[in-house]
């Protein structure tokens, strides 16, 4: 019995056809995003529909948890158990804004956020 080559090929050119529009239409999801970015329209306190958080260890978690831990010990980054017995409440916004040794400036967080987080974190001696 004897296959017929075109039909694996008409398969392939079906796959990559439906692949195309696809990916397609991802592409004009992220236009949008990428132009923003572009223009430097970019929201900083995503997810929080643009408001500032206002409850430090709230603050703590959104930002700082992933390397600092959920219960300050450490991980990624050092154990903040004890950070204000090394750091005042005005070093700390500076740690925070411009960032020190491995850890980058956290530009996401704003001011106001900075400094209340600052000012708790500040009390653990």
């Amino acid at each position: 019995m004897k296959r017929n080559p075109f039909i694996p090929f008409g398969i392939i050119a079906i796959i990559g056809v439906l692949a195309v529009v696809i990916f397609s239409f991802v592409g004009i999801d992220q236009r949008s995003d990428r132009q923003a970015a572009e223009e430097g329209r970019t929201d900083q306190t995503e997810g929080t529909g643009g408001e500032v958080l206002t409850d430090p260890e709230e603050i703590f978690q959104k930002n700082c948890s992933a390397c600092h831990g959920a219960d300050l010990s450490g991980g990624m980054g050092p154990d903040l158990t004890a950070v204000g017995s090394k750091h005042s409440a005005e070093e700390i916004i500076t740690i925070i804004h411009n960032g020190t040794g491995q850890m980058p400036a956290q530009k996401q967080v704003a001011d106001e956020e900075a400094t209340l987080l600052a000012d708790w974190l500040s009390e653990k001696k």
